[in-house]
């Protein structure tokens, strides 16, 4: 599957408050899942295996994205991997591992964005919108205000991916 994707993230302090927020707009709560994100070396964009605590299967899933603050394109294409275990067994043999995220996200829908809100182990907190795009301009406006809405300011607005916060982290 290929899709184009309008993004941002940024660190929160409390995901109690916009939980409550997210209440409020009657966002749809998706579910609650442990996720866990094998990133791999690639010469262009990231690579990463996720599997999801409780599932039989897994995701391949590539992504090119800009390192701005604020909404970003990303062009992702994810995998559906059957037999995750001889897979994950695989791509370490095959690929050298970057680094691993854990995390638990709680996931919600509202007016055409999904929204995670995400405790990263070793990082805090952080909520992030994802949105299929297929006009960017109404589309960036859509997240600006989910934004405003969410009282989410443009200092708490994270450039990079999970696996780079966290690998400049442990170069520390």
């Amino acid at each position: 599957m290929k899709s184009q994707l309008l993004e941002l993230k940024a660190k929160v302090k409390s995901l109690h408050v916009i939980r409550l927020k997210l209440r409020d707009l009657r966002a749809h709560h998706v579910g609650t899942f442990h996720q866990i994100d094998t990133y791999f070396t690639n010469p262009k964009g990231r690579l990463k295996l996720r599997e999801i605590q409780g599932e039989k299967k897994a995701e391949l899933i590539f992504y090119e994205r800009e390192n701005i603050t604020g909404p970003k394109k990303s062009e992702v294409m994810i995998l559906e991997i059957q037999e995750p275990e001889p897979f994950k067994l695989f791509c370490q043999r095959a690929l050298t591992k970057r680094i691993v995220i854990e995390k638990k996200r709680e996931i919600y829908k509202y007016k055409g964005t999904q929204i995670h809100l995400d405790h990263v182990k070793g990082l805090g907190t952080f909520i992030e919108f994802e949105r299929e795009t297929t006009n960017i301009v109404e589309d960036r406006r859509c997240l600006d205000d989910l934004m405003k809405i969410l009282e989410i300011q443009n200092k708490d607005l994270i450039k990079v991916s999970y696996s780079d916060l966290a690998f400049d982290e442990e170069k520390k």
